[in-house]
């Protein structure tokens, strides 16, 4: 298996967490929902912060595969 294999590996697997706790969790506390009337808007602070983690986790995983 080549590198870039196992960078692929270790992204699906990534995903597949994120997606099962996304499905559990829905938002996460933190994310701002404002609603008047007919307008509802949404800041996903927590989830941005979240999302920002993993990333970084990722890339250095794959900085240190190469």
């Amino acid at each position: 298996m080549t590198g870039f294999g196992k960078i692929f590996i270790v992204i699906g697997i990534v995903f597949i967490l994120i997606g099962v706790i996304w499905t559990f969790i829905g938002k996460l506390p933190g994310d701002l929902t404002f609603r008047r009337g007919n307008t509802t808007v949404y800041f996903p602070i927590m989830t941005s912060i979240v999302v920002s983690i993993v990333l970084s986790l990722i890339f250095y995983i794959i900085g240190k595969i190469r």
